[in-house]
């Protein structure tokens, strides 16, 4: 093949891989590469302003379609704007194939200008971190950090890529890169063995995450569901892994606090945890987690999260679509009469339990009036105005109950959860969402307090005139962080009373409203139940992207901001 710069055979081999949309963020150091993207129309480059935004916006992009996403950042203090983003691309398993630019390996020995270990940055928060150090080796090292990326338990790469190295010339032809196929199941004994375990079951409990959702499996895991009247619970997951409006699917385990979830996971008998880890708490159970005596059945693709924390007796490294089709058909022959009649009562019994919770919270309900907004109300006005082929990415956090009360996930690809624990994935993860479905209805939910650290997002969807909404859960506060200290406060006897001020947004007021039309977004702020409806008509009829600033009812004390000492 006819030798050409680094920089454009590059670009090549991210054509030949099917990245077609790169999301970044330019710097002097990426000048030569980002000027060879003229010469290639069929390379989208996506502007975003600020890093977090570029890697935040391509997880979503990554989400949707359920492939890799290419991001573009800058060297050293790029990639320090990146580092949290990462974070949560590592934690979420979000395949994202990072390119960073390096004045040169001629200049590193002279500890210029944003000289820097990028690699060893990069490390912590990435599945892999490299650095390019002769053009010889540019085509095979993109091509490993795709075949990494890509194959589960997928993460986010580094790759860092010096302009000189990218200005010398390169004759290796570029190819796609070889994702390895992951579709193994367990032996035949082990697969026998928990089909014995399930059917036996009194209480069988299934746990899943995002494995499911990404292997395809949502049809083989309710079909094990159903066969055994099993309670459905998510654990670290963010995708639809099985319609959630399905009378066994239960909720999530949660988040925050391990003590919470300690009564769900202590039910079972039998445990069946599948494209997932137990448990994902931010303060998690230190002992045991499951009943004394329970089995634990754990299939996933990644190795690392199966017995990592709590005993496990049947663990294999396997795909979930297949292995759940094995264990259905192994429990639809094995099972006997009595079991099949005892797993169809328990079905019943949680079908009615789950029926009656919903009417309860649709009681619960507050109606329309002229006091503080509530998410709920506003939910009530835009789920019957959604198209079925609609697209939600929901970092309402506080606000995220009601959104999914009032429009229950039930399509894959459809919803979109937060995931990983940074903040600020809201906007850019709606606007990588729907640069993936340009012709599906997309609306992002953020916080107020998320919304502010990726708020660049905003120009960039107007920028590429992407047609989707944002709705701003504005609540002028940090709500969870509210939430989160009434828990600290119990557990230390200490009698409740204000909340810190750090945690409140209200003084001087974020106007969500003005500062999307200062980047070329229409918004309209809603205060009143009466302009709900109106709001969102505007929204879904406006041609363009959309912001709805929604203050809804929050403890605030902008009164006292200012009045102490360091407040």
């Amino acid at each position: 093949m006819t030798e050409r710069p680094g920089r454009n055979a590059l670009i090549e081999q991210f054509l030949a891989d099917g990245l077609t949309v790169m999301f970044g963020n330019p710097g002097t150091v990426e000048q030569g590469f980002l000027d060879a993207l003229a010469a290639y129309p069929t390379m989208r480059y996506v502007l975003t302003l600020q890093e977090t935004v570029a890697v935040m916006a391509a997880d979503g992009y990554a989400r949707a379609t359920k492939r890799p996403a290419l991001v573009q950042i800058h060297s050293t203090p790029g990639l320090g704007n990146a580092i949290g983003a990462l974070y949560q691309a590592k934690r979420g398993h979000a395949p994202l194939v990072v390119v960073g630019g390096d004045a040169g390996i001629k200049y590193q020995g002279m500890d210029a200008q944003m000289a820097g270990d990028l690699v060893g940055m990069a490390e912590p928060v990435t599945k892999w971190a490299t650095m390019v150090q002769h053009p010889a080796s540019l085509m095979r090292v993109i091509r490993r950090a795709v075949r990494i990326a890509a194959t589960p338990p997928m993460g986010p790469v580094y790759v860092c890529l010096p302009e000189d190295v990218l200005d010398q010339p390169v004759g290796e032809a570029a190819r796609p890169t070889l994702i390895p196929s992951t579709r193994t199941v367990p032996d035949d004994d082990s697969i026998a063995e928990a089909a014995h375990l399930l059917a036996a079951a009194a209480t069988p409990m299934i746990f899943m995450g995002d494995g499911i959702a990404w292997s395809g499996a949502q049809q083989e895991l309710t079909a094990v569901a159903e066969a055994l009247g099993a309670e459905v619970w998510a654990a670290d997951a963010g995708e639809v892994n099985m319609d959630t409006g399905h009378p066994l699917y239960r909720g999530a385990t949660g988040h925050m606090f391990g003590f919470q979830s300690l009564p769900i996971l202590q039910k079972g008998d039998v445990n069946l945890v599948c494209g997932t880890y137990i448990v994902p708490e931010v303060y998690p159970e230190l002992g045991a987690v499951f009943r004394p005596g329970a089995k634990v059945i754990h299939f996933d693709l990644n190795a690392y999260e199966i017995a990592k924390n709590h005993p496990v007796d049947i663990g294999a490294v396997c795909d979930p679509k297949r292995t759940l089709a094995r264990l259905g058909d192994a429990l639809t022959s094995l099972m006997t009469g009595a079991q099949k009649a005892a797993a169809a009562e328990r079905a019943q019994r949680l079908a009615a339990e789950k029926a009656a919770q919903r009417q309860a919270a649709g009681q619960a309900a507050p109606a329309a009036d002229t006091g503080p907004l509530h998410m709920a109300q506003f939910m009530a006005e835009l789920a019957p105005r959604l198209a079925d082929d609609a697209i939600i990415f929901d970092e309402g956090l506080t606000s995220s109950p009601a959104i999914a009360q009032a429009w229950p996930p039930a399509r894959p690809d459809r919803y979109f959860l937060t995931r990983g624990g940074s903040l600020g994935v809201g906007i850019p993860g709606a606007v990588g969402a729907k640069l993936a479905n340009p012709d599906a209805p997309v609306f992002g939910f953020s916080g107020d307090g998320g919304a502010m650290y990726t708020i660049q997002a905003l120009w960039t969807a107007a920028r590429h005139d992407l047609d989707v909404k944002i709705v701003i859960c504005n609540n002028r506060s940090y709500r969870l962080l509210q939430l989160n200290i009434m828990q600290f406060w119990a557990e230390r006897s200490m009698p409740r009373h204000d909340f810190p001020l750090p945690f409140d947004l209200s003084a001087p007021p974020l106007r969500f409203d003005q500062m999307a039309e200062g980047m070329g977004v229409a918004a309209v702020r809603v205060e009143r139940a009466a302009e709900i409806a109106p709001a969102i008509d505007r929204a879904l009829a406006h041609k363009g992207p959309f912001l709805i600033d929604l203050v809804l009812e929050g403890d605030v004390h902008p009164e006292m901001i200012g009045l102490k000492c360091g407040q």
